[in-house]
Formats: structure tokens, C-alpha cells, sequence
């Protein structure tokens, strides 16, 4: 909800009208309403597979920057704060408050070692996989292109289950990777390394040849596993830092969420909760 702090509550341009009237307002915080069209142009920052969801979560970032915009005004902090970078006096503002109201807390080693002990399958190194493959490139948009690299790639398959010592020749005659002057050879891949969708089936497959072609947005790719190393535990000493990194993050996110509570205390917020009703509901009555 901090990421809401830097984009403004109004923009100079007040959205469209209805008939010469103003947007509707179903949300207040205190005597500031906050129109549908407000709204609106939040939801651009704030992407959902449903539009309720997209403006439940646009509302919410409204409602906390107003929050701490009236709280600036109220504690007068305007005029302590300067400006950093492309800082708006108000984002200056909201930002002096936090680094006053918000205080980070370093996790001691205790509490790291416990989180590293109570989660220790979390801490591993990356599985990883070492491929061969050759590549039928065909665009994403040439239906018949994409039918006939499959069709070419399953005949190689085929062969290559008779011959698996053909797969050197296949990759320089057929492929059209740079990798093909290597054998087909991609070397070690770990998760991330690879384009996603090739990524993503690759590391369900067992050693050996895959019995399928392997589709990607450059074509068929026929793939070869030799090799297979599951990833290891990592020591504590390996992964502190990073645990030490999240602990700091969610405290401080919960510090936060506590503080905006007592503003909502302080600042009344209507609306907001009928909002989020529709989200839960998915838009339905």
C-alpha cells in the first residue's frame, strides 16, 4: 500500500461527465470525496484478472494516500521537508512522515536462525538440468509453419529413438540455434535461464530423450536430458542476509498497516468497505 504514495489523489483533469454532472462518489475519506473517475485512472496501476478486483485495489490506494496526505497537513510537515529528485511536495511530504512514523526494525539473529530453522526446505540451490535440444523455428503467427516444424520434429523424434547417436547430425544439418555448431549442447540450465514456456516443461521432463516436441514462442524444439542435479540445502550463512532482508519487510509492512488503521480511526473512510464487497463477490449482487 506504500507504492500508493507516489501518484497524486487528483489529477488537474477531473475525468468525464455525465450529462454536465460530476463523476459519482461512493468513497470519502473525511470531507474529501473520491470519485468514480478518480477511480478509474487508478486502476491502470493496478491490474486484475477482474475489474472489481482492479478497483477495489485502486479505492484502497486512493483511501492511504489521502490518509497520509491529510496526516502531513495535520502535523504540518510540508513545510519541513524538501523535495528529492522528481518528488511532488506531497509525495516530499508523505515520504518525511513515514521515515518518522515507521520506524525499521533490524531482525536480530535470533530471529533470523528461527525463520531459517521452521523453513529450511525454502533454502535450497536451484535444481538444475543439462540439455541438448534442436530447435524448428516457426513464427508464433504462421499457423501452417507451426503445423509442419511439429510434424518435422516428431519424425526426428522418431529416428532419433532408433539412432540416438544422430543427434549431433540432426542438430547441424536441421537446427536453426546458434547451438547447433555445439551438438545441440545448451550446457547447465537452471529455472529462469530459459525462455518460460520452454523453462517450464523442460524441467517436468525426465532423462533422456522427450518423447514430444517441446513447443516455444521460436517453434519445436527437440530436447534431450542428460543430466539432472536437484538442488542442495543452503547453510544458514549462505541465506541470512536474505532472510534478514524479508523479516525487515514484513515488519515493516505490518507496522505500516497498523499505522493506517489508526488514521482510518482519525480520518473516517466511507465506501471503501462496500468496494471491497464487491471484489469478494466478484461483481455479483
Amino acid at each position: 500500500m506504500a507504492n500508493a504514495t507516489h501518484r497524486h489523489v487528483h489529477d488537474t483533469d477531473d475525468g468525464p461527465r455525465t450529462l454536465g454532472s460530476p463523476p459519482p462518489c461512493v468513497l470519502h475519506v473525511g470531507d474529501t470525496a473520491i470519485s468514480e473517475a478518480d477511480i478509474a485512472r487508478e486502476m491502470q496501476h493496478h491490474r486484475a484478472a477482474q475489474p472489481e478486483a482492479s478497483r477495489a485495489a485502486a479505492a484502497r490506494a486512493l483511501v492511504v494516500r489521502e490518509l497520509l496526505r491529510r496526516e502531513v497537513e495535520r502535523l504540518g510537515l510540508a513545510a519541513e521537508v524538501a523535495t528529492v529528485g522528481n518528488e511532488s511536495p506531497e509525495e516530499a511530504g508523505i515520504r518525511l512522515l513515514l521515515e518518522r512514523e515507521i520506524v525499521d526494525r533490524t531482525p536480530t539473529e535470533d530471529d533470523c536462525r528461527r525463520y531459517y530453522e521452521h523453513n529450511r526446505e525454502r533454502f535450497r540451490s536451484p535444481d538444475r538440468i543439462r540439455v541438448r535440444h534442436i530447435l524448428l523455428a516457426a513464427p508464433a503467427d504462421d499457423a501452417k509453419g507451426r503445423w509442419q516444424a511439429r510434424s518435422d520434429a516428431e519424425t526426428l523424434i522418431a529416428q532419433l529413438r532408433d539412432n540416438p547417436a544422430l543427434f549431433a547430425d540432426f542438430a547441424l544439418r536441421r537446427s536453426d540455434c546458434p547451438s547447433r555448431s555445439e551438438a545441440g549442447e545448451l550446457g547447465w540450465l537452471q529455472p529462469g535461464e530459459a525462455t518460460p514456456e520452454f523453462d517450464r516443461q523442460v524441467f517436468r521432463l525426465p532423462v533422456g530423450l522427450a518423447a514430444f516436441p517441446v513447443e516455444s514462442r521460436w517453434g519445436y524444439h527437440i530436447v534431450c536430458v542428460d543430466d539432472i542435479e536437484s538442488g542442495v540445502p543452503l547453510a544458514f550463512e549462505a541465506v541470512r542476509a536474505r532472510i534478514a532482508d524479508y523479516l525487515e519487510l514484513q515488519v515493516r509492512q505490518r507496522e505500516l498497516q497498523h499505522y493506517l488503521r489508526g488514521l482510518q480511526e482519525r480520518f473516517e473512510v466511507r465506501g471503501l468497505a462496500q468496494i471491497e464487497a464487491l471484489a469478494d463477490h466478484g461483481g455479483g449482487g
